[in-house]
């Protein structure tokens, strides 16, 4: 596929506006996770609306973030030919899908308020942000 130079160029601020919009919903759902989690940890009763706004969000956002991976990793294949042009925005991006994806398997193993596997699907979470933060950084060192 050979596109324009300008085509690409909109395609790579396409890019860029589409995974910052995940990650500002990704803190969302972080945001929503912490309060379930504060409520559950102090015994209150948890507010019915927001486990279910999060559990029925989660999948979405995960299909959203691994498909803003791979549209950024077609855009580099389409413009230079190579996906490894940016290899520490690739690794940080690798990193994100694969953690969401852990995330995601992790969520469906949560049964009950005593679940061994919130902990894990909380730590994950905050390291999925830490890395967001990370990757919108080096995302603006490629398009500035």
């Amino acid at each position: 596929m050979n596109l324009d130079r300008e085509t690409i160029s909109y395609l790579r601020i396409l890019h860029g506006l589409y995974n910052t919009t995940v990650m500002v919903m990704f803190f969302y759902q972080g945001c929503l996770g912490l309060k379930i989690r504060k409520d559950r940890k102090r015994n209150n009763l948890l507010t019915l609306h927001i486990v279910k706004r999060h559990r029925r969000f989660g999948p979405f956002l995960a299909l959203f973030g691994v498909a803003g991976f791979f549209a950024g990793l077609t855009l580099v294949y389409i413009d230079y030919g190579d996906i490894m042009k940016y290899p520490i925005h690739l690794l940080v991006g690798l990193a994100i899908v694969s953690l969401v994806s852990i995330t995601f398997i992790i969520s469906r193993k949560i049964k009950g308020l005593d679940s061994p596997w919130r902990t894990p699907h909380f730590r994950i979470g905050i390291v999925i942000l830490v890395l967001y933060c990370i990757q919108i950084f080096l995302g603006l060192g490629i398009l500035l």
